[in-house]
């Protein structure tokens, strides 16, 4: 008997297929909620090769959250007694007709899609792990959707979530991001080139009862050509990769052939006063910047751009990463095949980003931070960012700080680094504590014995004074304070006069 088609289902089952996702999320079936249940700090940190130890160990008492969690997000099986305690009769005839369920003949179920929490939503989307207990991407349809990893999450949590008019998804899979900003966007447009995708976005549209979202097979800006956006999101496919079996996964042998089309097409989509951030994998050249190929791909468009690094692989480690084989030597030809692609590439590394774009409101400048990935909201911290960067660059700045009182932003840790036997200077890494991103500054001598200095509301004046006794000028004093002032370490409480 063939399975109906997934990602389908018909308005009479709307209702139901409601009901059974109110059911599991009333169950726990949430992303702080499932992380705890399988013992993770984070459910982005949930590993295939540990799906066994899971089980045995975290869902061994089998009430209802621990069969959701094994049915759709383990991709475990489940005997007809515990399917009956999960589902009603109702309940399972609407997955199965959804092509969300399968039932054989001897009463195992098994899902057909995975259900990914993310936050307090949950998103249907292919599975992560296509051929368990050994998974890969062998035999896996050139139209396999993204499943909700990490690079979904890494975008979901560095994305700012004010209010705005229009957003657009691009490369938009499972529709996770359009999802997340129909909440704070008056209207939201998904756009994605595979047409299983598109089907999946608007059938998890219809499962949550979203009615702002616009979903459209296209080839990236081509299905709103013409329009202009407040937020633009993209998770695109981005690995520099030999082959081209995947098409979520695939950029090419560079890496870049969608992403650097997106860049491009900022300038033509983005509205004033809007942001675009996209998460990525970019090869890094010794002695070559990343961000000069962002500005080549933006052809000269008046941009500000930040750009966090949350993850750096050597081009060896990422060859073994990808590297795919049943056998010992087709294993290691595998490795060989992605490593000499990188090579031929120039790639010493790649490293994980999420790249946010502005327009600028004079020089264009770029920003490049890192931090492990953020395990909360993050996207308040990269507005901060942007404003931060603008304060001190205005032209008002250096006149304003002089009448201006300062403060540390909050607890901050500091690593002293002395090289014994040396005369290297100290090195001072300071981080803020209490941020979701955290980033490490560092700073110069005379920043860090400013930061010191600091007390609650210190006036700019008063540290003028201070130094200027020990024979800093003015000058130099002002401008550790404007950099303090950039990396957020430090604010502004009121004017000094």
């Amino acid at each position: 008997m063939t399975e109906p088609a997934s990602f389908l289902v018909d308005p009479a089952d709307v209702p139901g297929l409601r009901g059974v996702l109110s059911k599991l999320a009333g169950a726990g079936y949430s992303e702080s909620l499932v992380g705890k249940r399988l013992g993770l700090e984070d459910l982005a940190d949930l590993q295939w090769r540990l799906v066994s130890i899971y089980r045995s160990q975290y869902l061994a008492g089998r009430d209802p959250l621990a069969l959701a969690i094994d049915l759709f997000l383990l991709q475990g099986t489940l005997p007809a007694h515990e399917l009956n305690r999960l589902f009603a009769r109702s309940e399972r005839a609407v997955l199965i007709r959804a092509g969300l369920l399968a039932i054989d003949e001897a009463g195992f179920a098994r899902a057909r899609a995975s259900l990914y929490p993310v936050g307090d939503r949950l998103i249907f989307s292919d599975h992560a792990w296509p051929e368990l207990p050994h998974p890969g991407y062998a035999s896996v349809p050139y139209d396999q959707v993204m499943g909700v990893g990490l690079d979904s999450r890494h975008l979901a949590r560095c994305t700012t979530r004010r209010p705005f008019r229009t957003a657009l998804d691009l490369c938009t899979g499972s529709g996770i991001h359009a999802l997340l900003a129909s909440t704070h966007a008056h209207q939201v447009f998904a756009i994605d080139i595979n047409p299983r995708a598109a089907r999946c976005t608007r059938f998890n549209a219809q499962a949550s009862g979203i009615a702002n979202l616009e979903v459209a097979v296209g080839d990236l800006f081509e299905a709103v050509r013409g329009q202009c956006f407040d937020l633009i999101t993209a998770n695109p496919p981005f690995v520099p990769s030999p082959l081209n079996t995947l098409r979520f996964r695939d950029g090419g042998h560079s890496g870049e052939d969608i992403q650097k089309r997106i860049v491009a097409g900022l300038p033509h989509h983005l509205a004033p006063g809007g942001l675009a951030q996209i998460v990525t994998e970019l090869g890094e050249r010794d002695q070559q910047p990343l961000v000069h190929r962002l500005r080549e791909w933006l052809n000269g468009a008046p941009m500000d751009i930040h750009i966090l690094r949350v993850a750096e692989h050597t081009a060896v480690k990422y060859a073994i990463g990808h590297a795919k084989g049943n056998e010992f030597q087709s294993f290691l030809d595998s490795i060989e095949q992605w490593a000499g692609n990188l090579r031929a590439q120039g790639y010493v590394r790649v490293v994980s980003l999420i790249i946010s774009f502005e327009w600028s409101s004079g020089t264009p400048w770029e920003r490049m931070e890192e931090s492990p990935p953020p395990r909360r909201a993050a996207g308040a911290e990269i507005d901060a960012a942007f404003l931060a960067e603008r304060m001190i660059r205005h032209v008002d700045c250096e006149q304003a700080l002089r009448h201006s009182r300062l403060t540390r932003a909050g607890p901050i840790a500091l690593l002293n680094a002395r090289v014994l036997g040396s005369d290297l200077c100290a090195k001072t890494k300071a981080t803020l504590m209490g941020q979701a991103l955290t980033i490490e500054h560092r700073l110069d001598s005379l920043e860090r014995e400013v930061l010191d200095r600091m007390d609650e509301g210190t006036a700019v004046a008063d540290l003028v004074k201070i130094f200027g006794d020990l024979d800093v000028d003015e000058p130099a004093v002002l401008a550790a304070a404007r950099s303090l002032l950039g990396r957020r370490l430090v604010r502004i409480t009121n004017s000094a006069s």
